[in-house]
């Protein structure tokens, strides 16, 4: 049986494939074919990843240029073995802190600016130690192909404070997760990153 992840793949494939032509192609007729195969495309995507078209189409039209993988950015965190997870304030499932990575900032400072604007924590030192592909996640699959940039921070002063995105935050065991955000953080990769941290100090 052909999974769902299977079917978005190749549909993501098909779309990324009209929009090069789209971008590269002077010929009108041509040009009409690759909107085509781009409206096509995106309606398979909308009924496999189960989401309305609107919002879809919408974010591929804001795009320019050729079509690559989006970049993703989280923070790694941990007190006392714990790690930081943030409660998304709609769906209140849990992820390590981060979003996506802002034009005009590097990686490490959209880094810095996630954190503080999710937790209300003010970290000192961003290092990378891990990058995630979402397409080689097949349990939870997205819209897009993303890079997860994930780095290892240090807590300087700050407290939780309220904010439009997350409702709450706390440290867990790696034991002890919470419900997770599939499509955001997922167990293995904690348990990734628990492992990277773990040699690097010893």
């Amino acid at each position: 049986m052909v999974s769902d992840f299977s079917y978005l793949e190749n549909f993501r494939r098909l779309l990324a494939i009209a929009e090069t032509g789209l971008l590269y192609e002077k010929d009108v007729f041509d040009k009409e074919r690759y909107d085509e195969i781009k409206a096509v495309s995106l309606d398979l995507i909308s009924k496999v990843g189960k989401e309305p078209i609107e919002p879809i189409r919408k974010l591929f039209d804001i795009g320019e240029g050729y079509p690559t993988p989006k970049i993703d950015v989280r923070a790694f965190i941990k007190k006392n073995n714990k790690i930081l997870l943030v409660e998304d304030l709609k769906t209140k499932e849990w992820s390590l802190p981060g979003g996506f990575a802002e034009i005009g900032l590097t990686p490490k400072e959209n880094i810095v600016k996630e954190v503080l604007e999710e937790t209300g924590l003010s970290v000192s030192s961003a290092e990378l130690i891990a990058i995630f592909d979402t397409n080689l996640q097949k349990d939870a699959p997205q819209l897009f192909q993303y890079y997860k940039l994930v780095f290892e921070c240090s807590v300087m002063e700050g407290s939780f404070a309220k904010n439009n995105e997350t409702s709450n935050m706390d440290y867990f065991s790696i034991n002890q997760l919470p419900h997770l955000s599939n499509k955001r953080t997922t167990k293995e990769q904690l348990i990734t990153l628990e492992t990277r941290t773990k040699t690097t100090c010893d």
